[in-house]
């Protein structure tokens, strides 16, 4: 499975409706379940950005949807990174010349 991290901000819609966004993040993670992503935690923020949320996926397909269909309800505005472990870097290193 591939983790990924995504910062979001809340669009003007999404912060006028803040008192949800605990309600939306539970409708979140039963949507990503729906196309075989796990969101293994997400966090409020203070700062630049406004949530962060660490997902895991078996693939690029499925976490791309997730990310369209999120921004798709104009909540919130993301950007979503590949992460990698430790053991993931480890692999990478090795073909590094």
């Amino acid at each position: 499975m591939a983790t990924y991290v995504t910062l979001y901000n809340f669009t003007e819609k999404g912060a006028h409706e803040i008192k949800d966004t605990v309600k939306r993040v539970e409708a979140a993670k039963a949507a990503a379940k729906q196309l075989g992503v796990t969101i293994k935690e997400v966090l409020w923020l203070q700062g630049k950005y406004d949530i962060v949320v660490i997902s895991e996926g078996s693939d690029e397909i499925g976490m791309n949807a997730l990310g369209l269909n999120t921004i798709k309800l104009g909540n919130v505005r993301g950007q979503t990174m590949r992460a990698f472990t430790a053991g993931e870097m480890a692999k990478i290193l090795e073909k590094v010349a």
